[in-house]
């Protein structure tokens, strides 16, 4: 009778199941019944599903309470069960759920239809201006390109912010991270990089940031004429990590497309930490360990897969200039996502809290940031002109203590001398206001002034002098 029972137990389920399919095809004779499974785990935002075969990265449906479909898309596996992770709100979601795969392509859509659009990390429109009109479509996760096919950097990209094109030039098809902690301004800074740089299309990702940014971002900084020439994604902190990863990926999709009709392509994603951090999401919800403080190795693998998507295309095409920016937490340049985003970008600037605090917009620290580009985009007047300022700009920051006690007696060193005199006109140079534009040539004018103002000399008493007894005494 004990062995009868589990063997009635599973004939009663079948014909259950059974007479459910038939009420579906009795109900809608016109549905096609596919391989289906069923869920059976939710732990946090991780599903675990069993029945069916699908790849990674192909998305299913879940038949929620009340007819209410969710998508989902396969993550990773273990034997027979498949983990899911939702790309949007998991309302709904009751025990043994009928999950259903639908497609294993990942295709966004492309178009000169996106420009001037506000979409999020599905595609779908946010700015109410109705659906997207576009006929083209791309793969969302890019295709590799042979590096020895890539055309290399060899000309300048006017960012219209003094510093940056006289002491850390930027070429066109760079890959270029902006590091800061938060609240130091490079919000602002990569605003005044998305009005003044010349590019034919410009491509916004703000993916994990505040939602509050992104009509701030379009209505304050882009404008009407530069929301015309740009696309931006915003996939905001409230999205599912899954929708964060898509919106980075989506956005160097779009990217990719306009460089391919061979025009200059200008992305800016804010932040690449937060995509990393998305990604660390994923992956420790489905068991990954973690490594470097709580990451796991497959956020440090992405990462390049993300950013070598950008860059110059072969000869001839066009390019993308990336502008990445990176959260520095608690001011830490070791921080595993900035020290790893260092080895793979063509450069770094390094927004310091210290020179913010002390009112220097934008707040960049000449001497910890470099252009690793700028030897092959310049002349060499001036790079020996920009090497010249960083020493300068250099000994006084390391001498800086004792100048501002006072310990410094004057005529003592004659390079602490004359970064004395030019420190003024070099902090002078690295000011600029956020809707004040300082184009190329304005800029290297500025840093030959700058260079060339005559130190005056130091009225310093000799040391047989001041020995010298006075009146006799």
């Amino acid at each position: 009778m004990n062995e009868q029972a589990p063997q009635s137990d599973r004939t009663s389920n079948w014909h259950a199941r059974l007479n459910e399919y038939q009420q579906r095809l009795d109900s809608d004779p016109a549905e096609v019944l596919s391989i289906e499974g069923r869920l059976t785990r939710m732990v946090g935002l991780t599903l675990e599903a069993v029945g069916f075969q699908a790849p990674i990265g192909s998305r299913c449906e879940i038949n929620g309470a009340g007819n209410n479909l969710i998508e989902a898309e396969v993550v990773g596996f273990s034997g027979e069960v498949l983990y899911l992770m939702p790309t949007g709100d998991t309302r709904g979601l009751v025990p043994n759920a009928r999950v259903r795969p639908l497609r294993s392509d990942s295709q966004v859509p492309v178009g000169d239809e996106l420009l001037g659009r506000v979409v999020d990390g599905a595609c779908k429109p946010l700015d109410g201006k109705g659906p997207l009109k576009v006929k083209d479509r791309v793969p969302l996760h890019g295709e590799p390109i042979n590096p020895l096919s890539r055309t290399p950097v060899r000309e300048h990209l006017d960012v219209g912010v003094q510093s940056i094109n006289a002491l850390l030039s930027v070429g066109r098809g760079q890959r270029m991270g902006l590091f800061a902690g938060s609240g130091v301004g490079k919000s602002v800074l990569l605003g005044m990089m998305t009005r003044f740089t010349e590019a034919d299309v410009i491509v916004v990702g703000l993916i994990g940031e505040r939602g509050r940014e992104v009509k701030e971002f379009i209505e304050d900084i882009l404008g009407e004429e530069g929301i015309a020439r740009s696309v931006v994604v915003a996939s905001p902190a409230d999205h599912s990590p899954l929708m964060r990863l898509h919106g980075a990926m989506l956005s160097t999709s779009i990217a990719e497309y306009f460089r391919d009709q061979g025009k200059q392509v200008l992305l800016l994603m804010d932040s690449l930490t937060r995509y990393a951090q998305a990604q660390r999401e994923i992956a420790l919800a489905i068991g990954e360990p973690p490594a470097t403080k709580g990451y796991p190795p497959s956020v440090f693998s992405l990462l390049p897969q993300l950013v070598e998507r950008a860059g110059n295309g072969p000869p001839g095409g066009g390019a993308i200039t990336a502008i990445y920016t990176v959260l520095t937490e608690g001011d830490d340049q070791q921080d595993p996502i900035a020290d790893a985003a260092r080895a793979i970008l063509d450069g770094h600037i390094v927004l310091s809290r210290q020179l913010a605090e002390s009112g220097q917009y934008p707040a960049i620290d000449v001497d910890a940031s470099i252009s690793r580009v700028m030897p092959q985009i310049v002349s060499a007047e001036h790079l020996q002109q920009a090497q010249s300022f960083k020493q300068i700009s250099s000994t006084y920051r390391q001498n800086q203590d004792l100048i501002n006690i006072g310990a410094y007696a004057s005529g003592s060193d004659q390079k602490i001398d004359e970064a004395i005199a030019l420190y003024p006109s070099l902090q002078a140079m690295i000011k600029q206001g956020m809707h004040e534009s300082v184009n190329w040539q304005q800029s290297l004018d500025g840093l030959n002034n700058t260079m060339q103002k005559p130190v005056p000399k130091q009225n310093v008493m000799s040391p047989m002098t001041i020995n010298q007894p006075q009146n006799g005494f």
